[in-house]
Parts: structure tokens; C-alpha cells; sequence
């Protein structure tokens, strides 16, 4: 089997939701696994030094049409959340040390992350919130709450969001496919063709 797919996303990213339903599946087909890698992507924008994508003059206006349009082309359930954007550092935590743990598990925590958020609209900053989207899915609410807090895990997010900076990440979500970078959710198609193609 091939090297893993990695796959950079921010939870208040809404092409990362979209690509989080799509980018298991896609892999799967051509035989490779997926990394999943949650990071911040305020700290790209900082880096990079653009501004929020819905602020931009016609670039915003025509993105809110542009999100909606992508999760109905992959067949994605989406709501544009009232509250947007929104901290995510508490659920890019959780994520790290559920992963420590149970990498799966730590997956269908992302996966219930990304959806109470973009699709039921709840604020996934909320520590209340995220405690109990934790155990809807078993996980110890608690013992999550005093995880994160940890500065093992504060690190650790830290360091993978270096990372991908240091990948060139100039935005999410990031795809890493052979040591090819890809850029966007937009970029799915390009991905498949690599993966039937071996690279072109």
C-alpha cells in the first residue's frame, strides 16, 4: 500500500467539513489510508496575511453561495452556523488526545465535531458542548476536559500546525498525496486522478 493521505483541516473551515465526509471514502477506493491532522487556521491567515474569506468584497458574497453549492455536489448535509467563525483550539485538542488513545474513536469525534457544527449549527467552542458531542460518542467528558488542558496536548497542536506550515499549508483544507500538496476541497477530483494515475 501507498503512503497515507495526509489531510490538514480546521474545524471552523467549512471546505474541511465538506472534505471530512468525502476524503475516506476517496482514499479508501485506491487502497490508502487517510492522517487526519486538525490545525489553525488563523495562524495560516496570520502567516499569510489574508483575511477571512467572507469578509472579502464579492469574494465573501460569492463564497456563501460557493459553500452551500460544493456540500450539495458532494451530497453533503450543510447549514451556514449563525455563529461563525468560532475558536477551535478546544476541539483540535480534543481530537489529540482521543487520538493518543483510540485512533478511531478520535476520527468519529472529528467527524461528530464537524457535523454539530455545519450541520446543527452548535458552538463547537463551547467546552459544554464539546463535552457532551463527546459523550453522545462514550467518550468521558471529564477526563476530556482535563486532557486538553494538558500541555503535552497544547504542544502537540502547536507542533502539527507548524508542520503544515512548514508544508506550505496556505490554506484548508490541505492535502499532502505522495509529497504533492493539494489545496481545497475543490481539489478532490484532481486527488482521484492522481490516485488512479500515480501522479501527472
Amino acid at each position: 500500500m501507498s503512503e497515507p493521505i495526509e489531510f490538514y483541516f480546521d474545524f471552523s473551515s467549512p471546505y474541511s467539513y465538506i472534505a471530512s465526509e468525502v476524503i475516506d471514502g476517496l482514499a479508501e477506493k485506491y487502497g490508502r489510508k487517510v492522517k487526519w491532522r486538525p490545525m489553525l487556521l488563523g495562524v495560516v491567515f496570520q502567516k499569510t496575511g489574508q483575511p477571512l474569506l467572507v469578509n472579502v468584497p464579492l469574494k465573501g458574497e460569492y463564497s456563501m453561495r460557493d459553500f452551500a453549492r460544493s456540500a450539495r455536489y458532494h451530497g453533503v448535509p450543510f447549514t451556514f452556523p449563525a455563529k461563525f467563525p468560532l475558536s477551535t483550539v478546544s476541539a483540535a485538542r480534543a481530537y489529540y488526545w482521543l487520538h493518543g488513545q483510540d485512533c478511531a474513536k478520535a476520527r468519529q469525534l472529528a467527524r461528530a465535531a464537524f457535523r454539530a457544527y455545519w450541520v446543527d449549527g452548535r458552538d463547537i467552542s463551547d467546552p459544554a458542548v464539546l463535552q457532551d458531542i463527546a459523550a453522545g460518542l462514550g467518550i468521558d467528558g471529564a477526563a476530556l476536559a482535563a486532557g486538553i488542558a494538558t500541555p503535552e496536548i497544547k504542544e502537540r497542536l502547536k507542533i502539527e500546525t507548524d508542520t503544515a506550515l512548514a508544508k506550505g499549508m496556505c490554506g484548508a483544507p490541505w492535502f499532502v498525496v505522495d509529497n504533492e500538496p493539494f489545496w481545497g476541497a475543490d481539489r478532490l477530483p484532481q486527488i482521484e486522478k492522481w490516485l488512479q494515475t500515480g501522479g501527472f
